[in-house]
């Protein structure tokens, strides 16, 4: 990327998610995704992974193909030397509107060329192409066995093997002087690319303080041009997963404990905060590619910073909110640094990179001012800087995309000035966002542990924790398997609305699912059934049991689950999925089923002290057990037995309208001779005209 004064790659992709693979020019080999099924015919001499560099128009002019917008630039001065005006060649992006219709334009010139030939000599045509058919295919058949054979490992990627998969060959110097032209030698660029490859699989990578960096993806007139390579999990990022196990805990059981208004509104923003903390990180890991120790440290200052900032969470309300905030403010307002000397150092993407920074400075400010006003008057303040924190990326992203008005000049003006804008990388978010939930969900199975004192302690206390147990269960299965089953497009490449819902509804099923998880483990400890007795249970947890649950908790428990689910109903909707035929009961219905048990839950809180905690959480647990059970009869197809009992034992039937007796069927099937349908037609008369005969 000569913008980043650094030779890289990208696959450009269009807005609808469809990747097309670049060259690689540097000296590793580089994995690339083929098309499966592609009506483009054969080209001669142009293995797969091979592309065109420049072909005719019907009118004589040649067209280059340039692979980013740089190489573009390059080319014209390149060839404005032999051609000062410029008439006698056109330069077009790889994948653009353009490069399409000049490719359709002599695609139909040579379509219209090849049926005059056909037309003028006839068989004679028909057998010339006929053997250069079979050239290309035993061309290409060799090229694969010769040249990816002895590649199979740079073939492989995080989730193996593919047949799919194939490594394009290097080329030495920039992307400009890759010319790959029908007729050129394989044999020795083979010989060549098997020996660098070798060389660079076998060549380590040092390590370096500073390396300058690269952005992994942008957008570009449409096109999302973007690295090939696989973004993995880099250490640092599980390591602060880690972290908001504990942070997690703090939140959720301080706002359990006392089960008020006040905490639960400490509890809501103290979450979004951290919740915060853990996005900045995500964003700047996922936009810029720079595997050095400068940007560990970088990681190291911000953990420090949510140290801090979680230290103080418990008092917050009334002593320890100022350092809460600086904590907080200082982690934000260096992300705004970061991206200020990101900016610099990638002009390319500049305009947008000051935009970012200036949204996270300001909100900066009206934190800092919630610190010198006293409740209730600073809840304005924090709710406006929540706003501002939450959505002003989206408000900037929407203002550049001309969504929120303004005169044609103004989007003129926008387009030109952000005409190049970072993306995320769509899978590390989802892989993240999946991890963090992940975390959640294991926070609620932690939550439930206690310590028994009794040498046989299957009691109220052990069935309520096993309740428990199968309610965070099923919510694992429901969001990972369930929901991610059958996906045909993901929320984030369907629409920038449906990626905008998808992102946004995570928070609050986050924040609902931990405080109901942080209640459930008050519920466990409760000993107000007949079954339970607070001397069964081992220090400290007998001091924790309390002999009634408040309403309070109940509430916190009962709300939490129902938005917790409504919210995973949300994050489904919002996915595309594969039609199932004949399924028993449509996604539609499944969903909407949902929305009816969380209701149901909401309101059980109404019954008071008619339900105990044993019977709270045993209600709950059946009412989420029922929605699994409904997705999963559900999604079964009424042609295939559910439960797959005795399949194998079914005698196999066939049923087809033949006139043949079934006398001679029957004998066909004993001794497993061929029934020649057409044979027996021709007996009976019946004029019957098939293409072969049947194994019964």
């Amino acid at each position: 990327m000569a913008h980043n004064h650094q030779d890289h790659d990208h696959d450009v992709e269009k807005a609808s998610g469809l990747n097309t693979p670049e060259n690689k020019t540097q000296n590793i080999s580089s994995i690339t995704i083929q098309a499966v099924g592609s009506t483009t015919p054969p080209q001669h001499h142009h293995h797969s992974g091979k592309r065109l560099r420049h072909f005719l128009r019907p009118n004589g002019k040649k067209v280059h193909i340039a692979h980013s917008p740089d190489e573009v630039e390059r080319l014209k001065r390149s060839l404005s030397v032999s051609d000062p005006a410029g008439e006698g060649f056109d330069v077009v992006i790889h994948g653009s509107l353009d490069h399409i219709e000049a490719l359709r334009e002599s695609h139909k010139h040579h379509e219209d060329a090849r049926e005059a030939l056909r037309i003028k000599h006839g068989e004679e045509f028909e057998r010339f192409e006929n053997v250069v058919r079979e050239l290309d295919k035993l061309g290409t058949e060799l090229h694969m066995v010769s040249e990816h054979a002895v590649q199979l490992d740079a073939s492989f990627e995080k989730f193996g093997y593919s047949a799919h998969l194939r490594t394009l060959p290097n080329s030495g110097g920039n992307s400009s002087a890759n010319s790959l032209h029908a007729g050129e030698d394989h044999a020795d660029d083979h010989e060549s690319h098997h020996s660098s490859w070798k060389a660079a699989k076998q060549q380590g990578t040092p390590m370096m303080f500073f390396k300058k960096p690269i952005i992994r993806q942008y957008f570009h007139k449409g096109l999302l041009w973007r690295a090939p390579q696989s973004q993995e999990v880099a250490s640092y990022e599980l390591f602060c997963d880690l972290f908001y196990v504990g942070i997690i805990a703090i939140a959720g059981d301080g706002a359990a404990h006392e089960a008020t208004g006040q905490a639960l509104l400490r509890f809501v923003i103290v979450t979004i905060l951290s919740w915060k903390f853990w996005g900045d990180i995500q964003y700047i890991v996922s936009t810029f590619e720079a595997d050095d120790m400068f940007r560990r440290f970088f990681i190291l200052f911000v953990l420090v910073c949510l140290l801090g900032f979680t230290t103080n969470i418990a008092n917050s309300w009334e002593e320890t909110w100022t350092p809460l905030i600086s904590f907080y403010v200082a982690s934000r307002w260096v992300g705004s640094l970061y991206f200020l000397w990101m900016s610099y150092l990638i002009p390319m993407v500049r305009p947008f990179l000051v935009a970012n920074a200036i949204v996270n400075f300001l909100p900066g400010l009206v934190w800092i001012g919630s610190c010198h006003v006293e409740e209730p008057n600073r809840q304005a303040l924090i709710w406006i800087a929540l706003l501002l924190d939450l959505f002003g990326i989206l408000f900037l992203v929407a203002f550049l995309r001309g969504m929120l008005g303004g005169g044609q000049r103004l989007k003129d003006c926008l387009k030109k000035v952000f005409e190049f804008m970072p993306g995320a990388n769509i899978e590390h978010k989802i892989e993240r966002t999946n991890a963090f939930i992940g975390l959640v969900f294991g926070y609620s199975v932690i939550a439930l542990l206690y310590q028994s004192r009794v040498p046989f302690g299957i009691n109220d206390f052990f069935g309520k924790a096993v309740l428990g147990l199968i309610q965070a269960f099923t919510f694992n299965w429901l969001y990972f398997e369930i929901d991610t089953f059958n996906i045909h497009t993901h929320a984030i490449r369907r629409h920038f609305a449906s990626s905008i819902i998808w992102i946004a509804a995570h928070l609050p099923f986050v924040l609902s699912y931990i405080l109901a998880a942080s209640a459930l483990s008050k519920l466990v400890l409760a000993h107000d059934t007949t079954g339970s007795n607070y001397h069964d249970l081992y220090e400290p947890f007998d001091e924790r049991s309390e002999e009634h649950v408040s309403i309070g908790l109940r509430w916190f428990y009962c709300a939490g689950l129902s938005l917790a689910l409504m919210g995973m109903t949300a994050i489904a909707h919002t996915h595309t999925f594969k039609v199932i035929p004949n399924t028993r009961l449509r996604k539609e219905y499944r969903l909407a089923y949902r929305i009816v048990v969380a209701i149901i839950i909401l309101l059980l809180p109404l019954a008071h002290d008619h339900l105990n905690s044993l019977h709270l959480v045993a209600t709950t647990t059946s009412l989420v057990v029922t929605v699994l059970v409904m997705e999963l009869m559900g999604s079964a197809c009424t042609q295939h037995e559910f439960w797959g009992l005795g399949g194998e034992k079914r005698k196999c039937t066939y049923s087809a309208r033949c006139h043949v007796s079934r006398k001679i069927i029957e004998s066909k099937l004993k001794s497993g001779e061929v029934l020649n349908v057409e044979e027996v037609a021709e007996k009976d008369g019946n004029g019957l005209q098939v293409q072969g005969g049947y194994i019964m």
